[in-house]
């Protein structure tokens, strides 16, 4: 039996009319929204107002979102990390891969590991909670790279690219070749570029800006992580970031991240010096 509140229902409904393409809306807009009488707008709006949930322009009539959620949202924002949240997903792909996992930020020219869930292989690799890694030649780096600013990717690279194995691109006109093949497959592969016999496959999860804000790889020996099968499990990652956008929402996403990831860098780092 649904215990679901009429009244609650028609509330949030108007609510959700709000958005930042039309953050001012008139009592018709919002009855036309809804679908319901403009006088039925107009209690909700006054009880939503008394609560400072909305806030009407006296001049205009004009209503627009009241300083509440703000206040509602310094709560939320305080309490919430993005390894909180993405923590269930980074299990789940651990799970149906049998691999390692890991979820990374990007700092500068490389990649932070915040959170790693190893596999369960006897033969495993994972990087360490913290690790700083090229963003160049690592999958989760590459992820980063294919969808930043040109600006912010030429200053990246305009540096010497040391070549860690046999297989490390270092020519910028190939790597540019394969951050734009990465941004027409969604998703970064790394056949041994940075260590021998290591594979990795990542896909970014991406902000309201458009901008990636968080990596997510899955990492093993090459002989688990061929090809064929690395393009399969970058389709699963891929699903996985998308599914992580919907929940929390792609501007919230950048809040989260921007308040989180330094202290996050600057956590890790101690650990490692300690």
């Amino acid at each position: 039996m649904s215990e679901r509140v009429r009244a609650v229902d028609r509330a949030l409904d108007v609510l959700l009319c709000f958005s930042h393409d039309e953050p001012v809306l008139s009592l018709t807009r919002i009855a036309q929204e809804v679908g319901i009488p403009k006088s039925t707008v107009h209690r909700l709006m006054t009880t939503l107002e008394g609560s400072r949930f909305v806030s009407r322009d006296k001049a205009t009539g004009m209503y627009s979102l009241g300083f509440r959620f703000i206040e509602m949202a310094s709560v939320v924002l305080q309490h919430m990390d993005i390894q909180r949240w993405v923590q269930p997903y980074l299990q789940r792909l651990a799970d149906e891969c049998g691999e390692t996992v890991d979820l990374a930020i990007l700092d500068g020219a490389h990649v932070v590991y915040l959170q790693v869930i190893e596999c369960l292989h006897r033969v495993k690799l994972a990087a360490a909670v913290g690790q700083r890694l090229p963003a160049f030649c690592t999958a989760s780096g590459k992820a980063f790279l294919a969808y930043l600013p040109a600006e912010q990717v030429r200053q990246i690279l305009d540096q010497e690219l040391p070549r860690y194995t046999a297989y490390t691109t270092v020519a910028l006109p190939e790597v540019y070749q394969d951050l734009r093949a990465i941004r027409e497959r969604g998703f970064a592969l790394s056949e041994q570029e940075y260590e021998a016999d290591v594979h990795a496959v990542a896909a970014p999860i991406i902000a309201g800006s458009g901008i990636p804000v968080a990596v997510i790889a899955i990492v093993g020996p090459s002989f688990r992580l061929p090809r064929e099968r690395m393009l399969v499990l970058g389709q699963s990652i891929g699903a996985a970031t998308e599914a992580i956008v919907r929940e929390i929402g792609p501007v919230a996403l950048s809040t989260i991240v921007s308040r989180t990831a330094p202290v996050r860098i600057a956590e890790q780092t101690e650990q490692r010096g300690a």
